[in-house]
Parts: C-alpha cells; structure tokens; sequence
C-alpha cells in the first residue's frame, strides 16, 4: 500500500533569479538559443547535474530566520509541560541545558583531542564508520549534495565519557523502556553533521516521543502533526507485517524544490533552533530537520505515561492502524473498512467516511480550505483536528484487527521490540509499577490481546478447581516457563533488573500463578500447537515408563488438555496426549501417516509433518483452520522453588557455575540416553513420490534417495541441508553487517560440498551405519530455562543475611521448558547452552563434557588429521542448527544453522566473541568457539 500527499493547485513562486544566478541577466531569448543547440539527453543531463550542483554549493541563510511558530518556553516547570505540551505539539525548551558540561564542551575543536581516534556510527545506508578526526576532515572538505553526518546509538560505549557530559532532563525522565536497561531498543543518539546535512521526512520509531538539544550550530526544523503526509512523501506499508518505509527527498531537496510550492496555510509548523536550546518533538509527528551550520547535538526518544499506549497498538499485528497512524485516512482501503465496523458497531454513524470509497476519503479529508497542517491560530491554539481523523488512542485502537494474534500473526520488522521481548516488557512493568497498572493494562490489551488471553486463563482454571490468577499474575511471562521473580537481590537489596535478548522466543503463553505454572500453545496454528503439546506429552510418558532420573530434575505435570472455543462457546477436553480428541477430529487435525496409535500427535508425527512444512511449503499441510472452532492446548505444571539462573549468575560462586555445569552434563546424558520412537522409509514415501528437489545438486539427492542403510531421519536431515545451503552468501549480506565481509565470501566453500560427509557413515558387517547420535533434545538450555536453589533454606528461596547479603550457595535443580522438545543430532543441545548459560567459557564446557561422558560422533579411519574438517567436533557445532526466534518448527534445528539461520544469530557470535571481527576464516570462528571440543575423549 502507497499513501502518497495529496496534490493541490498553488500558486508557483517565480523562481528565475534563484535557478539562473548569475545567468539572470541573460534574456531569456537568448538562453532558449543556447539550449535549442542541446540535444534532449544533454538538456537531461544539464537539469539534473545544475540543480546538483546548485544543492552542493547553496547557502542556507534564507533558512536561518527566526520567526517560527513552535513556541518557546524559559524555566518549564514539569507540570505545565504534561498538561500543555507532552503528546500535543512541540515545543522548544530553554535552559535544560545550561549547567551541562556539554554546553561549552561540545565544539569540534574541543572534542578532537579526545575523541580523534573514536570511531563514530555515520548516516549511511552501507552503515559507515569513521574516526571522528577523520569525519572533521571530511567536513570540512565536502561539497556533498547530501553529506554524511555521525548518527551513532552506540556513542556511550565507544565515548563513555559523553554521557557524563549531559542529564536526561527532568521532565522526560519517565521512561518505561528503561526496565529493559542494556536490552532496550536504541534511544539516544550522537548527532553532529555539517551545513546541508539533516534528517529528512520521517516519524520516529515505534511512536516514541522525542527530546533534542542543540549543544553547537543551529537547526532548522519542519513539523507535521500525526496523519499529516507531507508533500514529496510516500509512505509504504507492507500489507502482512505492517512494516512501514517511507520515501523522502533529503532535507536540503525538500526545503528547496518542495517547500517553495505550499501555500502559506498548507506550510508545516517550523523553527530554528539555537544552540543550547531543546525540542521535544511528541509521538507521532512528522519532522524533518536541515542543518544550517555545523552542528552538534544529543537526542534520545523514550516512551512515557502518555505515549505509552500509542506505543503499545504500533506493536499489535496487522497493518491497518500502524498506516493510519502515520498517514491519516490516506492510509485506508476497503480491507480497513471492514475492521472499522467490526470494531465499533454501535458508532457507524460518527465514522462518516465508511460509504466513502478510498478516493473519495481522500478527497474529503484534503479539502484545501481545512487547516489540516496544524498551524497555530490567532488564539494560540493548533486547530490540528477539524476533519475526521484525530489522533486519540481509542479512535486508533479502532483500526486495530483484533482477530490477528500476536503468537500467528507476522511479526513487524521494524517493531521496537521482539514477540518476546514486548511480553518481557510488559511483564517488569506490571510488576515494578503497581500504581499504573490500569495504563499497563490498557498497552497490553492493545500490543497482546492480554484480555482474551486472561478469559481464557479464567476458564482452564476454573475447569480444574485452580484459584484465579492474582493481580500479578494477569500478564504471561516473557521469560522462561517458570521465573520466579524479575528483580535479582544484590547485596541484600532489589537489583537492577536482568533481561537479555536470546536466541529464541517462547511459542507459548506462560502464566505464573504462586504455586502452579500454566502455558497456552498458541505459536504456529492450531496442529503445530497440537503436535508441540503432543510431544510433551509423550516425553512425559516416556520418562515414566523407563523411570529416568531426569523426571527428578522437571516441573511435576498436573493436567493438560485442549481449551476449545465452538459456536461462540467455550468448553475444555482433557487430554493426555494419548488417542485424537473429537474436537481434533472435528477440525480435520488428522495426524501424519506412518504413526502409531499411543501418541498420534507425538515426535513422530510432528517431523512428518515439520518436513512437510519447512522443505516444501508449497506442498506441506495447510495449518489454517477453516473451521469456526478454535484450538488452545494447554499444561499445567507445578512451579518450581528458586531462582532462575539468570538472575543468579553475577553472584554465585565459581564452584557453583562448575557444579551447574556437571549437573547439566548428568541431566542431559540422561535425556539423550531416552529412547525415541523409530522411523520408516514408508512414512515419507507418499510425500517423496510428489517432491521434486530443486538442489543444486540433484545427483547427491538421489543418492542420499537410494541409500537405503541411512535411517529415514538422516535422509531428512541432509535434504533439508542441501536446500538450506542455497544463496547463502546473499542471506549472510543482509545481516546488518555484523559479519566481516570476508567470511561472508567464503561461507559456501566452507560448508560441506557433500552432506553425508556429516554423517560419519562407517560400515559394520557389510551394513552402512550412521556414526552420530540421534536422541531426544531439548534444544532450549538457556539461562532461563535452568532453576537453582539454595543450599541452606528448606524453601529453596533465601533470605537476606544479617550482614545484608544473600546466602552464597546455590545448587542447580531443574530444567525447565520443554515445550520445543525433538529429535535429532545430539550435539544440538550443547550449542545453545554453551553460548548462553557458559558464555563461551572452555572451562565450563569441559567439566560439563566430564559428565556428560556419551558418544557426539564416531571416530572413523577416515577422521581426525589436520586437514580433515569432518572430523572435527568444533566444524560440526559451527555449523550445527540453533533454534530460530520465530521459526520454532525446526525439528532437528537444521533449518537454523549456525550459518544458514534465518535470523541473526551469528551477530551473536561476533558480539560475544569481538576478536572475531578479525577473523579472516570460518575456521578461526570455529575453533575458538568451540575448539575445546576437539579435545572431548567422549568416541566409542
């Protein structure tokens, strides 16, 4: 969708003498003689390259007057700013910054010396950097038509000492974002740039609000109120994500070519900005910024009490209300149409544009006698609202399609934050802020749908006699499937709180009550949420039945079964994972072909049908349910006593992370020593016998097809590889640039040519046998998956000690979150946990392969020289899967390698590992990420 600004006929300014300079005095007859001897391309070619030109070598002083119409404040107490400003138009502030040590610091003659050798982020699409002497001497050379100015959100950690230059003013101290400390999106921003330099049409992320002060140079600034697209823009939004880019001439483009053609009343609200001066730009305004001078400058968005709700709905799914917030009425079509009068049935007659069709919505709402730009009146009022549209939460909220879900929906990629991350958020401030947890409540509502998800807690409580969830406990978690408190202790006193930003996400509502833990599978559709619950359940079943001492180490199951919502009704069937529910059957859920009786949705089915829908998409089962019933399975478990390792690790003892890590050695030796249900070739033969592989190596796919000694399972396995590896460089591009361009070009040699080289395939009386392990695997071994508890309290929970601290000693005692469970390469689950619970630490993955003591692949003739890269364990980690952040489908994790993961993850590697931003070769990342693997004596 394209919601473009409406054109309007205006009076065009002769604009001769400013276009022709010193050629004014030419007549134009002799001109027009001069150019009938152009050919058309070279008259092209001459109106583009002079207007270059001219906006490479212009001055700015006709932009440098003063009498904007932004108002100007001396001394703003905080009470008259939230009653006549935050949230309502801007205003510039005077005197926030006058005890700064940044007001007389912060000149580039000053910050050279100590800073020359910093390297700053720049504004660039390539996501340059430079040294800041090197950018001076940029600046100072440059005729740039758009030049290049430092724009960098990671100024505090390669200039700490910039931030003890400046304070967060008073009044935009309130920021709820603040929770998520070093895991919050980006906020604050070094900005310094030459004259021509600036920021063009653009409504700052996720509708925060916005402070910027001026410390050097002056600003110019033009402002739109929410809605209002400005002339030249183009707003996009991606009809599935609701993803929003925006095309903009540059600053300096607009101020001259677009700026010239609005008539005075269609002009945006505007001013100059002097140094020491501070805007406040509220959520959702259109602004665009021109440097008049060298400038340098501090900005930093948050999200306060009165944004907040504003930022909550821009994160709901759909992409209706994100347009409309942006782009007026512009942004609707017959599709939103639809979701308004779902949403207000009872007011259809104060929505008069409804019968309207898109055009003439748009015609209506741009009447050129309407003062829709929000000029400021005689009175001193902003008549911004006097068409239709109003930027007020609940009338937004009304774009909003609540019939998307947060857990099935796509998710937008420029969201502040994750799926997981929103639901961390809102957790810590319904925990932390009591006194504002209507507001909370409200954001939630609108970014989650936390009502609908709440009666549905009521129901499955209620179904199993449970007390309702106490006041705490209305939200789901973000974390793990048990966190006991958000807030770690630290020297006897509430800490700061811990949040990380982890590989995964959670494909499950995860409600903590105070004795007992309930999660919804929602993640995925109703049969992947089917067969994620089946699992479960069957591993459940298995631990009982061969009585392993891991079901000593897990959260005691105390019901499951399927909440169902049918003809408007709601009714639960319990269900233990055993036989197909009615209800199952009801919605044609039939599971796959080739699977046993017992558990019809166990691991088996759920790779069937996980290949299916991973490998050929195109042909794997639909999970859209056409039936009017909707499907949430559920587990109850009891809630585990502790704390969660997370919030642990910065104060336990190092004798206690060695004893952690021999734990979790015995707990997962016991977990892929479980057996797993086996597989045939006949479970897949309907499917194979309809698939055409588009490998580019179609003759290693049919022999991996007629080996008939490889189990089933490894087939998939190295299908599934060979599809995956295809355009891997083009994939590694698009990461942000966390990985060094190097590796980049190198990636496709260093994965294996031939994929059953992974195999370490061996022959034993005249049979092909596979040399790995294959098992059961958790694939979620993370910090906040593993509880503790202390060794000194019969609660497990501590009390603070006399001298104020908290008791020292800890002792691991469950795993928690199972929700992923699989089968596939052992080896799988040492990746997350190494990379998240050990933190890379050698010494720790080594006592933890002490215990452990199985078998991670066979040892064969063929194995283990130099240059053997298939013999070493630290290459089949590298390139081993980790679970994706939204794609949590992937049985074997295959789909999310090291290397050919969807998401990001290798940007955690490099981020963990900073040496190896040098590395010159996969083979430098590999061995010191897992190089001490090479050492493990764990080979039959």
């Amino acid at each position: 969708m394209e919601i473009l600004h409406q054109s309007h006929t205006f009076p065009i300014r002769d604009r001769r003498a400013d276009s022709l300079g010193d050629f004014k005095y030419i007549p134009d007859e002799i001109i027009c003689t001069i150019l009938d001897c152009l050919t058309p391309l070279d008259l092209a070619r001459l109106a583009c390259v002079s207007r270059r030109l001219y906006r490479c070598h212009t001055t700015l002083d006709g932009f440098s007057f003063d009498d904007g119409n932004v108002e100007r404040k001396n001394d703003i107490s905080a009470e008259q700013f939230h009653r006549e400003y935050d949230g309502i138009k801007p205003v510039l502030l005077n005197g926030l910054a006058d005890t700064w040590p940044a007001r007389k610091s912060w000149t580039i003659d000053q910050l050279v010396p100590k800073y020359g050798d910093t390297t700053f982020k720049i504004s660039s699409p390539l996501k340059v950097s430079m040294t800041f002497k090197d950018y001076v001497s940029y600046m100072k050379q440059q005729h740039d038509e758009d030049p290049l100015y430092i724009f960098d959100d990671k100024f505090g950690e390669s200039a700490p000492g910039l931030l003890k230059d400046y304070t967060v003013p008073q009044i935009f101290q309130e920021d709820f974002f603040d929770v998520l400390d070093k895991n919050r999106p980006s906020f604050r921003w070094l900005v310094i740039g030459p004259a021509r330099s600036g920021a063009s049409w653009h409504v700052d992320p996720g509708l925060t609000s916005a402070w910027n002060t001026l410390l050097c140079g002056s600003k110019r600034w033009a402002l739109y109120p929410p809605g209002t697209v400005p002339l030249g823009v183009t707003v996009h939004v991606d009809d599935e994500d609701g993803d929003i880019s925006v095309d903009s001439p540059t600053s300096l483009q607009w101020w001259l070519d677009f700026y010239p053609l609005l008539a005075d009343e269609n002009k945006p609200i505007e001013c100059t900005q002097l140094p020491g001066e501070t805007i406040f730009v509220p959520s959702g305004w259109w602004h665009c910024v021109l440097n008049l001078e060298t400038t340098i400058a501090v900005t930093q968005n948050f999200v306060n009490s009165r944004n907040f709700e504003f930022v909550c709905l821009d994160m709901a799914p759909g992409y209706c209300h994100r347009g409309v917030c942006r782009a007026g009425l512009l942004a609707l079509d017959e599709d939103s149409l639809e979701i308004i009068e779902k949403n207000m049935p009872c007011e259809k007659e104060n929505f008069r544009c409804l019968d309207l069709t898109k055009k003439e919505t748009k015609a209506r709402i741009l009447r050129p006698q309407q003062n829709e730009n929000g000029k400021e009146n005689a009175n001193g009022s902003y008549n911004v609202w006097e068409h239709d549209f109003s930027f007020d939460i609940n009338y937004l909220a009304m774009f909003r399609n609540r019939e998307l879900d947060h857990f099935t929906s796509p998710w937008c990629p420029d969201n502040s934050l994750g799926q997981r991350g929103l639901r961390e958020w809102l957790s810590r401030l319904w925990v932390g802020n009591p006194g504002k947890r209507e507001m909370i409540w409200k954001g939630a509502c609108l970014a989650l749908n936390a009502d609908k998800w709440l009666d549905c807690l009521g129901k499955i409580c209620f179904f199993h006699s449970l007390p309702f969830p106490s006041e705490n406990a209305k939200l789901p978690v973000g974390m793990g499937s048990n966190p006991v408190s958000f807030f770690p202790f630290t020297n006897g006193k509430l800490g700061e709180p811990i949040v990380r930003d982890h590989f995964k996400d959670i494909p499950e509502l995860v409600y903590v009550m105070d004795e007992y833990v309930v999660k919804i599978f929602a993640e995925g559709g109703p049969q992947s949420s089917i067969f994620d619950l089946g699992t479960e359940l069957e591993f459940y079943s298995t631990l009982s039945e061969v009585n392993s001492p891991l079901k000593n180490h897990i959260p005691n199951v105390l019901a499951s079964g399927i909440l169902h919502l049918e003809n408007g009704s709601y009714n639960i069937d319990s269900w233990d994972g055993k036989k197909v529910p009615d209800v199952i059957r009801k919605c044609s859920l039939i599971p796959e072909k080739g699977t046993g009786d017992v558990f019809p949705f166990g691991v088996q089915s759920k790779i069937l049908f996980t290949y299916r829908k991973d490998v050929s998409p195109e042909n794997g089962p639909d999970d859209s349910d056409e039936s009017t019933i909707v499907l949430l399975p559920y587990l109850i478990t009891k809630r585990c006593k502790g704390e969660i390792f997370t919030e642990l690790r910065n104060v336990l003892p190092w004798e206690d992370v060695l004893n952690l890590a021999s734990f979790l050695g015995e707990q997962l030796r016991s977990l892929h020593m479980l057996p797993y249900p086996s597989f045939s070739n006949s479970d897949l033969s309907d499917f194979e016998q309809n698939r055409e592989f588009s490998s580019a190596n179609d003759m290693d796919m049919e022999f991996v097809s007629n080996e008939s000694d490889i189990p089933v399972e490894w087939k998939v396995f190295v299908r599934t590889l060979m599809e995956k590896k295809k355009n891997i460089s083009g994939r590694l591009s698009k990461r942000s640039g966390s990985i060094p361009k190097t590796l980049i070009e190198k990636a496709e040699a260093y994965l294996p040519d031939d994929f059953l080289k992974l195999l370490s395939i061996y022959e034993e009386n005249g049979m092909k046998k596979v040399g790995k392990p294959w098992s059961w695997i958790h694939r979620d071994i993370m910090d906040d998956n593993i509880y503790m508890e202390c060794k000194s309290c019969s609660n497990g929970i501590p009390a603070p000690t006399s001298n104020g601290g908290v008791a020292k000693s800890w002792r691991p005692t469950y795993i928690l979150d199972f929700s992923n469970l699989a089968v596939g390469d052992s080896i799988n689950d040492l990746i997350p946990m190494h990379l998240d619970v050990f933190r890379g630490n050698s010494d720790l993955l080594k006592q933890f392969l002490k215990s452990y003591k199985l078998s991670l692949m066979r040892k064969t003739p063929k194995q283990g020289s130099d240059d053997d890269k298939y013999g070493r364990l630290s290459y089949h980690a590298i390139i081993r899967p980790l679970r994706g952040e939204t794609l949590k489908w992937d049985i074997w994790m295959y789909r999310c390698f090291c290397i050919l993961h969807d998401e990001n993850v290798l940007g955690g590697l490099f981020k963990t590992w900073k040496e190896l931003r040098a590395a010159e070769s996969w083979e430098e990342v590999e061995l010191q990420v897992w190089g001490e693997l090479n050492n493990y004596e764990g080979f039959p």
